[in-house]
């Protein structure tokens, strides 16, 4: 079975967290007008099980064409905010069930786009079409296993539809 890719948009991603950009948001000047600031972007979910905020950097290169879906994961005790740092589109793919297909999204995000999943969300570990591209991530760490992942076999097996027109890879 193949998932259609759709673009995203928050209304559209909105079951399954937060879309994060900057188009839209209020602009605060800051630093004598030197600087501009925009706030509350994302909410950032950690407090489970005396969680506390986790920053990283991950550099993630391109899985191999077509992208096959073979695992699936969720982070039962705080969300998890992916932002790119590069403007470069990507890939995000969520689900309700991974044990049921017709649960599946794919959206093309692109390289001004973050997303924020929600705690439990399903959704598959970072995909990007670039070699080399670099996200800030926003998490929880503390206690308590905070991944749980699901291996799908042969017979559950999923893969990406072509990219959209117009996208570059």
């Amino acid at each position: 079975m193949k998932i259609r890719i759709e673009q995203l948009t928050k209304a559209a991603f909105a079951p399954y967290g937060e879309v994060v950009e900057a188009d839209g948001a209020k602009e605060i000047p800051i630093n004598q007008g030197y600087a501009v600031r925009r706030n509350a972007l994302g909410t950032v979910d950690i407090a489970t099980n005396n969680g506390d905020v986790n920053i990283s950097l991950f550099v993630a290169q391109p899985r191999p064409m077509p992208i096959a879906i073979e695992v699936m994961e969720r982070h039962p005790d705080g969300s998890q905010l992916f932002y790119p740092l590069q403007d470069r589109d990507w890939l995000v793919v969520v689900c309700d069930n991974p044990h049921k297909p017709d649960t599946y999204r794919a959206f093309l995000a692109t390289g001004r786009q973050g997303v924020n999943y929600a705690r439990n969300i399903w959704h598959h570990p970072l995909l990007v079409l670039d070699t080399d591209s670099r996200f800030f991530i926003v998490d929880r760490k503390g206690p308590g296993a905070n991944l749980e992942e699901v291996f799908l076999d042969k017979a559950q097996a999923l893969a990406l539809d072509d990219l959209p027109q117009g996208v570059l890879r």
